[in-house]
């Protein structure tokens, strides 16, 4: 790492209709570093990273590159000088192979000819490189896994130039051993040079990977260049929040009773290929946990418990009444909502109000006569992101302006609205800064203390234990483990998803 800033990004400024994005935000990067961009969501962290690739433009500020002002009129711009960005929304064309997505844009040709040869080859390599040389060049991206997906996203980044690389929640679709391997591939690559922006809400990467931290709190930038190493995690929360957060978790209220009513009850649930023999049982009140490793089955078992995916053997009960297999609509009518893993492309409409997005699955309840009733449709909606506090304040406003955490809470209003007695969530705080995980924590708490049976995936251990009464431990599509919470620790768990032995 040199002492010389590569970047330098000075008062930058954004603003959009009745929004000031950021407020003036400072930022320096040298080569060779990993630098650390921390804020809750909605503090300007994506904003600044579009600015920084060309998406977007900045109203006022400037933007050095190796200490010399510089325009960046448009992504290929940025490119040119060396600045490759990875967001956590994957921009990969589906359709294509693997190859044809590493290089799209800048393909390899000679004489007008395309050389498929030489680029099946690079890529080959540059999946090596990764750790990943068993991802199929000529495979269709869409038929990936999320985790081989973002694998292909960071090869395209190094078919390039890259002298500074932008990485958006990287290790979200990735399990530990996945992000062990990113994080060689990030030290290898500042090792010759290249400076990394890192973005995460996972504090231990951040003590794990980074040089240095710059936090952003409601657009601004409240602290830059603090040295990771001498930085408590407690000074790094209250930056982010402007407040102390000691207790993330809510505490456990009384145990379930044992003779509590059974609301959610699976027998011998099956999907070719991918679990089997799966049984589960829910009490009102209850929250039971799925843990395991990243393609265990884990989000595949809840989507068949809701009718996205249909079985091919076994049975779902609610309330006692079987549903029909591969039938979402049969779920939602028996009190069943899901906040799934994807929420921006399966659970939101983001060309839609924030008040379309809650009450799309209540319709009925506002209709009149067969027209919709939207003044109601507004003022119920207003009524839960007030009680959930979703910023910026404003129902009319288009969903996709908001912040991943209060994407989150919409999703969740949905459901609260609709007053479903099961709610499947997964990975329910992906992307979710450390202020918006403590208030859904709260939140989903609060559900299973009114009576809710809750059903929940994460790929983040603590996370499983912290929050759910019962954990279900999930190895390659079948259940090692079903035990409380409280009698498996996180040691215990990994034993488990990695040896597979059931306890």
């Amino acid at each position: 790492m040199t002492d010389s800033p590569l970047l330098t990004m000075r008062g930058i400024v954004k603003r959009f209709p009745g929004v000031l994005a950021l407020g003036g935000v400072e930022l320096e990067v040298r080569a060779g570093e990993v630098h650390c961009l921390l804020g809750q969501n909605g503090a300007g962290k994506s904003t600044l990273i579009k600015i920084l690739s060309a998406s977007y433009q900045p109203d006022e500020g400037e933007i050095l590159w190796e200490g010399q002002p510089v325009a960046l009129g448009t992504p290929q711009a940025a490119m040119d000088l060396g600045i490759s960005t990875i967001y956590q929304e994957l921009d990969l064309v589906p359709d294509l192979s693997v190859a044809e997505n590493i290089f799209l844009g800048h393909e390899l040709s000679r004489g007008g000819f395309s050389q498929r040869s030489e680029t099946l080859r690079r890529t080959r390599e540059l999946l090596a490189r990764l750790g990943h040389g068993e991802i199929p060049a000529t495979r269709s991206v869409g038929r990936l896994s999320p985790a081989a997906q973002q694998i292909v996203s960071m090869a395209r980044a190094l078919s390039q130039d890259t002298r500074l690389l932008v990485l958006d929640e990287p290790s979200a679709v990735l399990d530990q051993g996945e992000v062990d391997n990113l994080f060689r591939v990030i030290r290898d690559l500042t090792a010759e040079g290249v400076a990394v922006v890192y973005i995460s809400h996972r504090l231990d990467e951040i003590r794990r990977i980074g040089d240095r931290i710059t936090v952003l709190k409601d657009g601004s930038t409240v602290a830059t260049g603090l040295a990771v190493d001498q930085t408590p995690t407690s000074e790094l929360i209250k930056l982010m929040t402007g407040r102390s957060i000691e207790y993330v978790f809510p505490p456990r209220g009384e145990a379930v009773p044992a003779d509590a009513a059974t609301v959610l009850e699976v027998e011998g649930l099956a999907l070719p290929g991918v679990f089997s023999g799966v049984d589960l049982k829910v009490r009102a009140g209850e929250i039971v946990g799925l843990a395991g490793l990243v393609g265990a089955g884990r989000s595949e078992i809840i989507e068949t418990l809701y009718g996205a995916r249909r079985a091919s053997a076994g049975r779902v009960r609610v309330n006692g009444k079987e549903l029909r297999r591969g039938s979402v609509p049969a779920a939602v009518k028996a009190g069943m909502g899901l906040c799934p893993e994807e929420r921006k492309s399966q659970g939101l409409l983001l060309d839609q109000a924030v008040y379309r997005n809650i009450t799309v699955s209540s319709m009925s309840r506002f209709s009149r006569l067969g027209l919709l009733d939207s003044r109601s449709e507004r003022k119920r909606a207003t009524e839960l992101t007030e009680s959930l506090d979703v910023r910026p304040a404003g129902v009319d406003r288009l969903v996709r302006l908001l912040s991943g955490g209060n994407q989150q809470k919409v999703v969740l209003a949905r459901w609260l609205l609709r007053e479903c007695r099961v709610l499947l969530l997964d990975e329910p705080t992906r992307g979710v800064d450390v202020g918006a995980r403590a208030e859904i924590y709260a939140l989903v708490r609060s559900l299973a203390d009114s009576g809710v049976a809750v059903v929940l995936v994460s790929s983040e251990v603590e996370e499983v234990l912290g929050l759910a009464d019962r954990v279900l431990v999930v190895r390659e599509g079948r259940v090692v483990h079903e035990g409380p919470a409280t009698e498996i620790d996180e040691s215990r768990v990994l034993d488990l998803v990695m040896e597979g032995k059931v306890a």
